[in-house]
């Protein structure tokens, strides 16, 4: 099985940037659907963006469309997620999740695998 660890959260100003990583050992992600999902206070997982195994995104939710992009870099056996123009309403824990079965990558349950997560905080 594949584990993944995210990396690249931070507190950053509105209007900021941070790029987020999703690593993984054990298996080559490539192999896997990557999401990316995060998590506020008091809400439920909401699905950011996925990429498939051909390197073609899914839709981007509409609160991130043209602001995030999601990418691969298969020699590093990881997943990105570029942030620009972060908001306040940004902020939560955002996880990278791996599925190697083709489904519905928009909900948490497609996801067999999951990272722990990392804390993207943006102040106003």
């Amino acid at each position: 099985q594949v584990q993944l660890v995210e990396s690249g959260g931070g507190l950053v100003q509105a209007g900021g940037s941070l790029r987020l990583s999703c690593a993984a050992s054990g298996r080559t992600l490539s192999r896997y659907i990557v999401g990316w999902f995060r998590q506020a206070p008091g809400k439920e997982r909401e699905f950011v963006t996925a990429i498939l195994w051909s390197g073609r995104s899914t839709p981007y939710a509409d609160s991130v469309k043209g602001r995030f992009t999601i990418s691969r870099d298969n020699a590093k056996n990881t997943v990105s997620l570029q942030m620009n123009s972060l908001e306040p309403e940004d902020t939560a824990v955002y996880y990278c999740a791996a599925s190697d079965i083709i489904g519905t990558p928009t909900i948490p349950s497609h996801y067999a695998y999951w990272g722990q997560g990392t804390q993207v905080t943006v102040s106003s």
